[in-house]
């Protein structure tokens, strides 16, 4: 199949590898000028590394042009993070035509921004949008065109917008994963499966000390200690709370699965979490005040669960106080703006009335 990758970060880069890979014929789009031309330059090639040895790949384009790129692509695949979504999502949106699908994987609701921008545009086609609890890939790249991939995603829970489109999206993403999507449900039902505002939180936060005193710190090594696991345990269960009280049923997918040596099998499967400590690409440099972890995950996505569990009524103090605190490490207050229903639009919407948006779409 023909399938768009925007972006150049981790994820994108192990997208077009991986899809390429297995045959298909993709197209990588990408906001520099002057790393696209030097990717050209290098024959439009990348290299993937995996546990089956070095793969050395050759991508149908590298561009710079948004319509270049997704033109005639069955999926459209944006791994970039939440924090890029809406300039993308702007540049994306005159160019969408009918029965293309739009994967954001993680998202933490940016369906909703994809389709708003659409929208905004005057673009009428019938596109869809659909996002899922983590990237499919534990990642990084190791060069300019090099990318490892350590694991690959067993399970993906994806919701899509909107959902009476669902039959047709979950097919065209399953030809890209196949054997691994399991809907589940509407948009927001997806971003309440994101993993990264549960995980990466507790982590930089209750191991700021040591990020900010080594090189190097790897917080899923050294950093994931039994207190520390305690409380992510905690903050998930407001996540699930959250998600009970608006009627999305099990699996929910625990953080706690993916740690756990038997029982239900988390996203990316058994013994995952050794293997990503074991590779030593997380052993890594962290600026607390610009990582994605405290943009991305923590004031993105606590944002989004704080303003949803209002909504429903659920109580979150665990999120507010790791937004309270991410914010006096920023020297910001993240109780302002964020990723929250009203900075999306829709905050003025009951919960019935969400549904139904969610449903028909706009």
């Amino acid at each position: 199949m023909k399938i768009a990758v925007l972006g150049g970060g981790n994820g994108s880069f192990a997208a077009a590898g991986e899809f390429a890979l297995s045959g298909h014929e993709v197209r990588l789009w990408r906001r520099d000028a002057d790393q696209v031309a030097a990717h050209r330059a290098a024959g439009s090639r990348i290299l993937v590394k995996d546990h089956n040895g070095r793969h050395d790949l050759k991508l149908a384009l590298v561009t710079t042009d948004m319509a270049e790129a997704v033109g005639g692509a069955e999926l459209i695949l944006c791994p970039a993070p939440a924090f890029a979504q809406p300039d993308i999502a702007r540049l994306l949106a005159p160019h969408l035509r009918d029965g293309q699908v739009v994967f954001l994987p993680p998202a933490t609701f940016g369906s909703m921004i994809f389709a708003q921008a659409a929208r905004d545009s005057g673009n009428r086609a019938k596109a869809s949008f659909a996002e899922t609890g983590t990237l499919p890939w534990l990642t990084r790249k190791h060069g300019p065109f090099e990318v490892a991939i350590t694991i690959r995603a067993k399970r993906l829970p994806v919701g899509v917008f909107p959902l009476d489109q669902a039959s047709h999206a979950i097919e065209v993403i399953g030809r890209a994963f196949p054997g691994v999507i399991e809907p589940c449900g509407d948009a927001l039902s997806g971003a309440l499966m994101n993993a990264g505002p549960i995980i990466h939180p507790p982590l930089i936060v209750m191991n700021a000390g040591p990020i900010e005193h080594f090189e190097k710190w790897d917080i899923h090594k050294e950093g994931t200690q039994a207190a520390i696991r305690r409380v992510t345990d905690a903050l998930d269960a407001e996540r699930i709370a959250v998600r009970e009280a608006l009627g999305y049923g099990a699996p929910h997918f625990p953080l706690a699965h993916h740690y756990a040596k038997e029982g239900e099998i988390w996203m990316y499967g058994r013994g995952s979490h050794d293997r990503l400590t074991d590779s030593g690409d997380w052993r890594e440099r962290i600026v607390l005040t610009e990582h994605r972890y405290m943009r991305e995950d923590l004031r993105l996505g606590l944002s989004l669960l704080v303003s949803v569990a209002a909504m429903a009524g659920v109580a979150t103090p665990l999120a507010r106080a790791f937004l309270a605190i991410g914010g006096g490490i920023c020297g910001e207050d993240f109780a302002q703006g964020g990723r929250t229903l009203e900075a999306l639009g829709i905050g003025n919407l009951g919960k019935t009335e969400l549904q139904t948006l969610l449903r028909k779409g706009f």
